[in-house]
């Protein structure tokens, strides 16, 4: 038959050599570090379960109370996260009405001196409604400015303006510019009436509104705006400015400074737990307000509010988080005030442990009463083990002789349990099935695979493998001369041969292809010596072959004279074909080169040739003839072709020459 020049993936056995004792090791369950008696280990696995079983009940039931406490905590989050930002709704309501209403007035449509005493006496009344307005002010495009104060609860304005003892209400400051260009700005003070009662000298003004932020956020626009919550410079209070753009001029802006104390005290007072804490935090991620002072646990406040008010925490959900080594529930919810505070979000936090300490006060209760029941079942389970054990413990032996693919054994259970004896029953017939399966499929091949570990679907990956392809001489001629049966008996004797000798060598016969025969070293178990493995079983087979032809002469039957080729590359190597059916196979250059050296061996006259590589990789052994270098068909590229002659010892009837290396190198070169 025309040798294999183009193989095609198939299954393929794992290389490597083994002696008996590796072989006798492999083909056995290797024992656990740890073993005792089935019933023993199925007796405690029912105990473990009994327990398990309480334990879970318990576990569920802890679950279920810490869930429940978690859910109770967030919907208290929001709750109080809708109280804090009802605060604010409060605390804005007059405010925006206020700025609403002078941003229609007609008092403040023109800047001063025009209807100066309306201004500061619309002002006035807007500041004495609201104790938690510090100041309000108007911001013109010329760059005038009209601010006035509270002084009724500021010891700050007072301190900072040096107010007399008779200005209780408010302190007003206008700033204009002087005929020169010059900015001045000039402090009044009235009494309880709205009379000045002292004016303050004019002195040169740097603040200009037209650069503030209240300015530009709201000149221009039709909506009342929020300024990130901040420190006033004078006082140190907490405040936000709203402000407002004039109905008939948007470059006039009307503002005021609202005060935040009393979402401070709220924030401090309201807690869910005892370590609770609630933070405003702004859009940029900064803590404004929060409640607390110390954090036990953390290196301080400040260090805990940053940590919280930048994790990652959706709106609307509680989430878990671990801040300065603590589990904390956390939940954030935006502060919906249309375009007020747009941004800035309220952060609740409360200690995992204090949420769910009575959860855990119930889960040790239920332990307790778990323990007296797992007590009594333990008994039991003790007595029911180790009546099953004994049919499960023939069953185990036969699922062992199932793995290792021994299907000389009979295996016999025989139990009262009418799932056991059936399952016994199925065994039995399983393995008679496997057995009659693996007259067709190799069950050597299937075996190392398994043991290999390698199975991984259908995949492939690249490595060094030796292939080794051979043919028959004139086989069509031998096939033509002689009936079907005669040719199948000869070559199973043939095929025999081969599967004993590639096996011994540590190689795996991947296909046998008409008379051909595909065998491959280092796949799919590692042997680091594959090309010597396949030169050494090529010699092995030749002389296996001379024996076999001599006994086909001595009967008057053709010989089964055989070429061979090796040679040794990269290949991939892996498990292909259909889903119900795969083949281990190798692909690539490296099996074609191999085929092609089998066929150049009629051109060369010879048995065995090998490439370059093989020699290379290959120990000092073997005994090998230079014959140049030769093209293989379909390949561009030359090849180093080599005939393998035979070893070193056989050559020199001794072992004397593979300790010198002249010796060698002569041998090796022919």
């Amino acid at each position: 038959m025309p040798s294999q020049t183009n193989p095609r993936p198939v299954l393929a056995e794992p290389a490597g050599t083994r002696d008996d004792g590796a072989a006798a090791a492999a083909d056995n369950i290797a024992p656990p570090v740890w073993t005792r008696p089935l019933r023993v280990l199925l007796s405690l696995l029912m105990v473990v379960l009994l327990v398990s079983v309480s334990s879970i009940l318990v576990g569920l039931d802890y679950q279920r109370a810490r869930s429940t406490a978690i859910e109770d905590a967030n919907e208290r989050m929001r709750v109080f996260s809708d109280r804090v930002v009802d605060r604010f709704r409060i605390l804005f309501g007059n405010t925006t009405a206020l700025v609403g209403l002078a941003s229609i007035s007609d008092v403040f449509a023109q800047s001063p001196p025009d209807r100066l005493d309306e201004k500061i006496a619309f002002l006035r009344q807007a500041v004495m409604r609201s104790r938690y307005i510090d100041g309000a002010f108007v911001g013109y495009p010329d760059g005038t400015f009209i601010h006035l104060v509270d002084l009724r609860d500021s010891p700050g304005w007072r301190k900072a303006l040096e107010a007399p003892a008779g200005a209780s209400v408010a302190a007003v400051r206008r700033i204009e510019s002087s005929p020169d260009g010059t900015r001045l700005s000039r402090w009044s003070f009235l009494d309880a009436n709205g009379s000045t009662l002292k004016e303050a000298p004019r002195i040169a003004a740097n603040y200009d509104p037209r650069s503030r932020p209240w300015y530009a956020a709201a000149s221009g626009g039709s909506l009342p705006i929020s300024t990130e919550p901040y420190r006033g410079a004078t006082t140190g209070a907490l405040a936000i400015t709203v402000a407002q753009a004039h109905r008939t001029n948007r470059r006039v802006v009307i503002g005021v400074d609202v005060l935040l104390e009393t979402v401070t005290s709220f924030l401090a007072e309201e807690r869910i737990s005892p370590g609770a804490v609630a933070l405003l935090v702004d859009r940029a991620g900064t803590p404004i307000i929060r409640s607390d002072s110390e954090t036990p646990g953390t290196s301080g406040a400040e260090h805990f509010a940053n940590a919280l008010a930048t994790a990652d925490l959706p709106e609307g959900t509680a989430q878990f988080l671990e801040v300065g080594g603590r589990a904390y529930v956390a939940r954030a919810s935006a502060v919906d005030l249309d375009s007020l505070l747009e941004g800035n979000r309220i952060v609740v936090a409360a200690p995992l442990d204090e949420l769910t300490a009575e959860a855990r006060r119930g889960m040790r209760q239920g332990l307790a009463a778990s323990a007296l029941i797992v007590a009594a079942g333990i008994a039991c389970a003790l007595l029911v083990a180790n009546w099953i054990t004994r049919a499960l413990r023939n069953l185990t032996l036969g699922v062992d002789r199932m793995r290792r693919l021994d299907f000389e054994t009979p295996v016999e259970v025989r139990s009262h349990v009418a799932e056991i004896s059936a399952l016994g029953g199925a065994m039995a017939k399983g393995l008679e099935a496997i057995r009659t399966f693996g007259l067709y499929v190799p069950k050597e091949l299937v075996r190392r695979i398994v043991d290999a570990g390698q199975y991984t679907g259908r995949s492939a990956h690249r490595q060094d493998v030796t292939a080794m392809f051979t043919d028959i001489y004139d086989f069509t001629t031998i096939s033509e001369l002689h009936s079907p049966e005669e040719v199948v008996e000869m070559l199973s004797v043939y095929f025999d041969i081969f599967s004993v000798a590639v096996s011994e060598h540590g190689g795996v016969i991947i296909q046998f292809l008409g008379d051909s025969v595909f065998a491959m070293w280092n796949a799919p178990i590692p042997d680091p010596r594959h090309a010597e493995h396949a030169c050494a079983c090529a010699l092995a087979l030749k002389a296996s072959l001379d024996e076999f032809n001599a006994g086909q002469r001595a009967r008057g039957k053709p010989e089964l004279r055989t070429r061979f080729g090796i040679h040794t590359g990269s290949a991939l190597v892996g498990s292909v074909g259909a889903k119900e059916r795969l083949q281990y196979t190798g692909m690539g250059d490296t099996l074609n080169v191999a085929s092609r050296l089998e066929g150049m061996n009629k051109a060369h006259g010879t048995t065995i040739l090998v490439s370059g590589t093989v020699v290379e990789r290959c120990g000092q052994g073997l005994t090998f003839r230079p014959l140049g270098s030769a093209h293989a068909k379909g390949r561009t590229a030359e090849l180093e072709i080599y005939e393998l002659v035979g070893n070193v010892i056989s050559e020199h009837g001794d072992e004397s020459t593979q300790d010198d290396p002249k010796a060698l190198a002569s041998s090796r070169t022919g």
